[in-house]
């Protein structure tokens, strides 16, 4: 998710890796080996040093958690500042090789990992992971941050990003609208919800505010719910990580694209959903102009602050109900292959995850599950709280093994270039269920070359 200014350069005095780490880095496409790649065995942990340096960051705009962040890092580090800029997630996902290549950050939100480390783009974190103890974490947590150098398909392999913490997507709800059609608790199944979405048409309510427009639409995040209420998270897992002979096109995700055009000729979303923004969105359900919004737990910290007592939050449930499948993934960000201070940012990738005062931003501030081992403390929330009800959301996904990644991250472009423009034509009656999977399936295939 984004940030602004210009990058500036300072020397610094940090700990010399091995020879291997010492070597040059190739640009996009190129052959050259370069350090990130060696995946070199660390012998000490590497640090910030004492010197002054200045980390570059390039991050997404409107989330406050990485200011939080990076603002308490300084604090403990005074030696460390930083030199951020900050973008909507649509400019990231459209400047990230290049910026990658031309005017590398230290750290970097990123949109998607496989091409980017495909044009060895990204460090390889391998040595980092080793000395750090990254690899006696869940292995769930890095799943999918994995791929082979070189690039293929992910999921296993070599690490080449971090989260900034791991977070969720679901329905928040406006509990004031809630109780006005007799809404007391979440719906338990997928016709639960239909019924609710229904009452709220009926007593003049807005049932959904979702943005469509720019360049990354959210209908992608109720398309996705729906699959996860029809299907199982394997296969839609294999076909984000690129495994051979995976499509998008089967039975259970045409169900949920048919259901999502149910709802769209029903009434149920905005209706200007195909010119609202994210941030429109926001305003929208803060000011009480839906029941529900489709959106992730990176908006609990703001939901407690602005609403505070008045929204609640969900995953989507199946058709049965039972148990929970939904999107969970890190809040992607990796070290530029060609990073002047990439030990003083391992550094603090893993001070986010293990930092006590860190772990507390990640929960209080960004209203997700911190990364780290599995026993590290989590921070104490209020109950009653939208944070505290994403957090139990997340248990209950990792308990259930319902967790899949983002569909957006399949490819660099998919995103953008696929799902918004075919889910945008969905909502304005110029495509078919069918026809979207169709077209995001053969997209797919000619931007991974199968």
């Amino acid at each position: 998710m984004p940030r602004h200014s210009r990058y500036r350069r300072s020397a610094i005095g940090i700990v010399v890796l091995t020879a291997a780490l010492a070597a040059a880095c190739g640009g996009p496409g190129s052959s050259s080996t370069q350090s990130a790649d060696a995946g070199a065995v660390l012998t000490q942990k590497p640090t910030c040093g004492t010197d002054p340096v200045t980390l570059s960051g390039y991050f997404e705009t409107g989330f406050p958690m990485t200011k939080a962040l990076t603002d308490e890092f300084s604090k403990q580090f005074p030696n460390v500042k930083w030199d951020i800029r900050e973008d909507q997630f649509a400019v990231i996902t459209q400047n990230a090789p290049r910026m990658l290549a031309d005017d590398p950050p230290d750290l970097m939100r990123l949109p998607q990992v496989s091409e980017l480390v495909k044009d060895n783009l990204l460090r390889n974190l391998d040595g980092y992971a080793g000395v750090f103890g990254w690899n006696s974490w869940p292995a769930s947590q890095l799943e999918q941050l994995r791929m082979k150098p070189g690039g293929g398909a992910r999921g296993a392999g070599s690490l080449f990003a971090m989260g900034l913490n791991f977070s969720i997507t679901g329905v928040f709800y406006n509990k004031t609208l809630a109780a006005r059609i007799g809404m007391t608790t979440p719906p338990a199944t997928l016709v639960e919800f239909d019924a609710a979405l229904a009452k709220a048409k009926q007593a003049g309510i807005t049932p959904i505010v979702q943005f469509n427009g720019g360049a990354t639409g959210g209908f992608a995040f109720p398309l996705q719910n729906l699959m996860a209420a029809y299907g199982q998270p394997g296969p839609i897992n294999d076909w984000i990580f690129q495994k051979p002979g995976a499509t998008i096109d089967t039975p259970p995700n045409q169900k949920a694209a048919q259901h999502l055009q149910d709802w769209i000729k029903a009434g149920y979303f905005t209706a200007d959903a195909n010119a609202m923004d994210y941030a429109k969105m926001m305003s929208e359900f803060q000011a009480g102009g839906g029941l529900f919004m489709f959106n992730g737990d990176w908006e609990s910290g703001n939901l407690d602050k602005q609403m505070a007592g008045k929204v609640g939050f969900f995953p989507l449930p199946t058709e049965q109900g039972g148990k929970v499948v939904t999107m969970s993934a890190p809040l992607t960000v990796g070290i530029a292959a060609k990073a002047k201070h990439a030990d003083c940012a391992a550094f603090f990738l893993n001070w986010v995850a293990t930092n006590a005062d860190a772990r507390r931003i990640a929960v209080q501030v960004g209203g997700s599950h911190p990364m780290g081992p599995a026993d590290a403390p989590m921070p104490q929330i209020e109950q009653g709280t939208v944070t505290a009800a994403t957090l139990a959301a997340g248990a209950r996904i990792a308990q259930d093994n319902g967790a899949m990644d983002f569909i957006a991250n399949a490819t660099g472009s998919i995103y953008a270039k696929s799902w918004t423009p075919q889910l945008q034509k969905l909502f304005a009656g110029q495509q078919t269920p069918q026809g979207l999977l169709q077209s995001v399936q053969s997209d797919y295939k000619t931007q991974v070359g199968s």
